[in-house]
């Protein structure tokens, strides 16, 4: 007889997109990279396409779509971005409707929490504390804190290990397929936030369990039970 998995448990949660809309302080820091390195600004809507796959890519798809990626040195270029992103880091973007509510009630129903990010650890941790959302999350996961960042699954594991769950008493919360590959490679329920940065093919698709509009959804929909789908499914 299988025995009963009584860990804790937990909602790990993504940051750009999900929790914080991010993209201003991310494109007015590129913008200014890019001034520093002799090129034009980009339109908003195209960095903002860019957001959710780490710092390395998205300056290289920056160089790229600029036409300066062949003559440019790109650790050069992200160290250029790192520094214009510290002062933008946390000053432009706000907080989503709802997610303070959500996060309040999911603590009150005694879930961990562990906010997953590709954003390096050093601005995560500091966009939550400007942000004043790090009081509720329990770890913090950033894209360097580990080698390996979403899509694959390590990032969520390590989370659960450092939870103490395991990731079939987890959820995943996203807002895009690297959120949605990285929770099915663990098995694990996902869920997306609809007005994210889900990347060039939008919404169209999405294999989660759930599009939701607020972070007010998840309490309900996580006292549910959950059916494991038949197959896994990759985004």
């Amino acid at each position: 007889m299988d025995s009963i998995d009584t860990s804790p448990r937990a909602v790990l949660i993504d940051l750009d997109g999900t929790l914080v809309e991010t993209a201003p302080d991310i494109v007015t820091a590129a913008n200014r990279m890019l001034e520093e390195l002799g090129a034009p600004p980009l339109p908003y809507k195209t960095v903002r396409s860019f957001i959710g796959k780490g710092v390395p890519n998205l300056v290289r798809c920056i160089l790229h779509v600029s036409g300066i990626s062949d003559t440019l040195d790109e650790q050069y270029a992200q160290d250029l971005f790192y520094k214009h992103y510290r002062d933008t880091n946390g000053y432009f973007g706000t907080v989503f409707p709802g997610v303070r509510e959500g996060l309040m009630a999911l603590k009150e129903a005694d879930f961990r929490l562990a906010c997953i990010t590709n954003k390096p650890f050093e601005f995560a941790e500091s966009l939550l504390q400007i942000s004043g959302l790090n009081g509720y999350f329990d770890i913090l996961v950033g894209g360097d804190s580990i080698p390996q960042m979403k899509p694959a699954p390590e990032p969520l594991l390590h989370a659960c290990r450092l939870l103490e769950t395991s990731p079939g008493r987890s959820s995943m919360v996203g807002d895009s397929a690297v959120d949605v590959a990285a929770a099915r490679a663990t098995r694990m329920p996902v869920y997306i936030v609809r007005y994210g940065y889900p990347g060039p093919d939008g919404y169209n698709g999405m294999q989660c369990d759930a599009l939701i509009e607020s972070f007010n959804e998840l309490p309900t929909l996580l006292a549910q039970p959950y059916v494991q789908p038949k197959k896994e499914i990759t985004a």
